[in-house]
């Protein structure tokens, strides 16, 4: 099958190109065509269902308000529309044979409502959302535009926080990975106008949602179900991001803002700079294009006061300097303190063009850029208490004091940039009584590392302890740990590294309205294709002599403010630069540790992608069923290095022995699909899903590496090597995934919605990353790490939502998920919350937000779990409206000043710990719409 569907694939748009040729042919018959706007005609309503009450005929409305229905016998009937948040609307039309009929449908609010109720404002997001969830076909979850600019959302992962059942990992205290129902978010799809998401970062497939500025951002969805046209590559469900249309609104409109930030801790401000403009232009009587764009600047001074134990907590065993003897206790190896400061730069663009030609030809463009950079310059103390002897214990052990130790001071500096572009061009046609929709897509993502610079300083024969007292280690030094003389220059690794991510696909649907046995039904099916092209280049250059006693004295600064204890004297980062730009000529070289840096860890994946679907819906009333079966085949070539360091005490020799490696794999799945949805009453829904989803393994996790080391030494007279590896795993298997999912929604009214859902995942060829050195193939190694296929794991969910608008104003909302999983699954945690509370006016609109997430396990480090632990944020928003189109704000980000975390085994046992300070946000915004 995978050798004959690229040829099917172009066997289709050869079709495709030959309908596209009659075109020119008359219009279709017996065709209703309409749109829904607010009674000011600016507003277009999405997601509105749109009934022909005589034939049980409905559809939902599309983004730009747009509904049609075809193939219609001649007469009269009567057009019902229902849209949450406004009043039901019925009107007559009148079908005549060979003709295509046109109307306009004004949706106004109920009466005592606001007037801008289902135009602007936090609830006019909310009924939108509303709306595109009601009548979608699976289990989904909206964010609209008018949502995301209620709350202090900086970007994409921050707004999707809010819905059921999502949750989001941060870095420095900023919203960038999203998860679905306790998955980990590799196990998800990302994509921006129907175009998959390539990563910018190495080795992974999440992609760091962070990258992309809330402001150009039309709406977000979130697909917990997938029926046989989406990818099925989302164990945990599918994210879609869609930017502006011109259609999206009526006539020119535009809005800018301005906002100005400030974070607490760093007591820095931040400006921000945003602006968007669409405009609808008569090219003919039966050709119009829409011109939409917008653009978004920020850039985000911060810092952060960390805190981390290296390896975690453990059972040692170390000479006591007093007696000589072998002391056993339990403790760090190495704690470490660091200090950040962080300059933060977004720049998000997008340029979307729209062709209608007449009623049934739409031709489009969607672009989108998006540039996001991370200027930052760590201060690092690291404390090396294995390097010591073990001296004594004071007040029950709770302080460990260790003499002849080491500590290392030490800075990185660097600058890394994150770009993503989105190219799609397709277009929508009916042709005769089918429905024609294809897409070429071009999306490419990238991380660039200049010139990184990471440079050690090294003291030795120092008084250190240590107590471990809570989320941070209480440390102890005698006064020569913060003389900066005593620190030697140790090793400078200077890098320029670069990751890239480059996919093209072509799409093609084609659907077909039918009558079944006297029921409505669609035919569907189609076929894609997406070649993806992964590399990480990795270019290190390591430096271990040649610096001429050059001590940290050189480059002191005053000590940093740093809340988690004494951090001592700073080292200055212009000052290091320019050492470094002056004397790199003369520094020695070290090559076996650059050719292992630099190869060690670069590799190139291509995967190829093909994919064939047939699906039909058939509506029984009341009853709506889906079903299908897609088709996916996987070709997956991975090539890199194995590096070996070889080193032989005896003769004091070491050599590194470097081999190509090249691995292909290939897999295909077929995959049934099962979608219902029943409509008990208008206002409750219930659905139901049986699918089968997929999650291919991540790049670094399957690509082809291999770093050994072996070590010949003598042990009481006899020659003894130990070896140690790292290794990657081509040969991984894709998770595989069977789902199971049931809801109930109830619409209250007005804005409001009750919903229930319960959902089950059985999860096989689950990946973790394991000792290995038991395999054959590492016969004689002490110890091999590397990801191999772990068997199954089991999640099981409960997922429980509310939100209601009060005629008086007040808005409530809250919802919860609650797993019960396999302590297998990292990342997963067992509940996740949104609650909030806010208020609403011609005037004033407020809301207060919380967020929780428990704590989740991450990893095993000495055969203790990692856990993060659980993370309650909260957030204020407050809009104050001069008119309908100026309007202020104010936003309190982490009131709270909740930390980052992370614990060994017990929550006593420090991992990580970091803080961020609050932030503050001022701005000003105008509209025109």
């Amino acid at each position: 099958m995978k050798n004959t569907l690229p040829s099917v694939i172009s066997k289709a748009c050869a079709g495709v190109a030959m309908a596209l040729g009659v075109l020119s042919a008359p219009a279709f018959a017996n065709t209703l065509q309409g749109e829904l706007t607010d009674q000011q005609n600016k507003a277009r309503f999405e997601g509105a269902k749109v009934i022909i009450k005589e034939l049980g005929r409905e559809v939902s409305s599309e983004r730009n308000g747009e509904f049609r229905f075809i193939n219609l016998p001649a007469g009269t009937y009567t057009l019902e529309v229902r849209y949450i948040g406004a009043q039901s609307v019925t009107q007559q039309v009148v079908i005549k044979d060979n003709q295509v009929t046109q109307t306009r449908v004004q949706l106004s609010a109920y009466q005592g409502e606001m007037d801008n109720i289902i135009v602007k404002g936090q609830r006019a997001g909310q009924a939108g959302a509303l709306n595109r969830q009601k009548n979608a076909d699976g289990i989904k979850s909206v964010v609209s535009a008018d949502s995301i600019g209620q709350l202090p959302d900086q970007n994409a992962a921050e707004a999707l926080q809010r819905l059921p059942g999502l949750f989001i990992e941060r870095d420095q205290g900023e919203g960038r990975f999203v998860g679905i129902r306790g998955i980990d978010p590799n196990l998800n799809n990302v994509t921006i106008n129907g175009a998959a998401v390539p990563s910018p970062e190495g080795g992974v497939r999440s992609v760091a949602m962070d990258v992309l500025p809330s402001e150009i951002i039309q709406s977000l969805e979130v697909s917990k179900t997938v029926t046989p046209d989406m990818d099925a590559n989302a164990i945990g469900g599918s994210i879609e991001v869609k930017s502006l249309s011109a259609f999206d609104r009526e006539g020119e409109s535009y809005s800018f803002t301005v906002q100005g930030a400030y974070n607490e801790q760093v007591e820095k401000s931040s400006p921000k700079l945003s602006a968007s403009y669409s405009d609808i232009y008569e090219i003919s009587s039966q050709t119009q294009l829409g011109v939409a764009t917008a653009v978004s600047w920020f850039e985000r001074k911060f810092g952060s006061h960390n805190m981390e134990t290296d390896g975690g907590w453990m059972a040692l065993e170390m000479d006591d300097a007093n007696t000589g003897e072998e002391v056993a206790f339990f403790g760090a190896e190495e704690i470490e303190q660091r200090h950040y400061s962080i300059t933060r730069e977004r720049l998000g663009a997008a340029l979307n063009l729209d062709l209608h030609q007449g009623l049934f030809n739409k031709y489009y463009l969607r672009t989108m850029y998006s540039e996001f950079s991370d200027d930052e310059f760590r201060l690092r103390n690291e404390y090396k208490f294995d390097k010591g002897e073990y001296l004594s214990a004071q007040s029950g052990d709770t302080m460990a004091y260790f003499s002849g130790a080491e500590m290392d001071r030490d800075t990185k500096d660097r600058y890394e940039e994150q770009s993503i572009l989105s190219l799609v061009a397709g277009g929508e046609h009916l042709i005769s009584d089918w429905f024609i929709e294809y897409s070429l897509v071009y999306s490419k993502s990238d991380e660039r590392e200049p010139e990184r610079l990471d440079i050690a300083f090294a003291g030795e024969d120092l008084m250190l302890g240590y107590a471990s007292l809570g989320d941070t280690p209480v440390l102890s030094r005698s006064e020569a740990a913060h003389q900066l003389s005593g620190f030697e220059l140790d090793e400078i690794v200077y890098e320029n590294n670069l990751s890239e991510d480059e996919a093209t696909s072509f799409k093609l649907d084609l659907s077909k309205d039918l009558l079944i046995a006297g029921h409505n039904a669609e035919l569907k099916f189609g076929a894609k294709y997406r070649d993806r092209e992964k590399f990480n280049s990795v270019n290190a250059v390591v430096y271990d002599g040649g610096f001429d006693d050059v001590t940290a004295e050189q480059f002191k600064t005053p000590a940093p403010e740093y809340d988690p204890g004494d951090f001592g004297p700073g080292l200055s980062q212009h000052g290091l630069q320019a050492y470094f730009a002056q004397n790199q000529s003369s520094f020695e070289r070290n090559e076996q540790e650059t050719s292992i840096e630099s190869k060690g860890r670069s590799y190139r994946s291509d995967e190829t992608v093909s994919a064939l679907y047939a699906m039909i819906n058939i509506d029984f009333g009341k009853l709506n069923l889906i079903t299908g079966v897609r088709y996916e085949d996987t070709d997956y070539t991975t090539r890199g290095y194995r590096v070996a360091l070889e080193k032989d005490n005896l003769t004091d020799s070491e050599q590194v022995n470097i081999t190509p490696w090249e691995v292909d794999k290939s897999y295909d799945h077929l995959l049934p699909n099962l979608t219902l949805r029943y409509e008990l009453a208008d206002d409750l829904i219930s659905r139901f899903a049986y699918t089968q989803t997929l999650a291919r393994p991540g790049f670094e996790e399957a690509a082809a590496y291999q770093l050994l080391e072996s070590e010949t030494d003598e042990d009481d007279g006899q020659v003894v090597t130990e070896r140690e590896g790292e290794v990657g795993n081509p040969d991984l298997d894709p998770y595989e995934s069977q789902n199971l999912d049931l809801s109930i929604e109830y619409y209250t009214g007005n804005i409001g919605v009750m919903s229930a859902g319960l959902f089950h995942k059985q999860i096989d060829n689950f990946i973790t990353e394991q000792e290995v050195q038991g395999e054959p193939q590492w016969a004689g190694y002490k110890k091999v790490m590397q990801y191999v296929n772990g068997g199954e794991a089991d999640l099981t969910g409960i997922e429980l939502a509310y939100s209601k608008n009060f005629k008086n104003g007040l808005m409530f909302s809250a919802n919860t998920t609650l797993i019960d999983a396999d302590d297998k699954l990292t990342r997963q945690s067992d509940t996740v919350a949104n609650l909030m509370f806010g208020y609403e006016d011609n005037a004033l609109s407020a809301r207060i937000s919380g967020n929780y997430k428990s704590k989740a396990y991450l990893s095993t480090e000495n055969e203790a779990r990692v856990y993060q632990d659980d993370h309650m944020q909260l957030d204020l928003s407050v809009k104050y409206y001069f008119t309908e189109q100026m309007q202020l704000y104010f936003n309190a980000i982490n009131l709270t000043d909740e930390p980052l975390y992370i614990y060994h085994g017990e929550q006593k046992y420090n991992f990580q710990y970091e803080q961020y300070g609050r932030s503050f946000e001022l701005g000003f915004t105008y509209t025109s719409f």
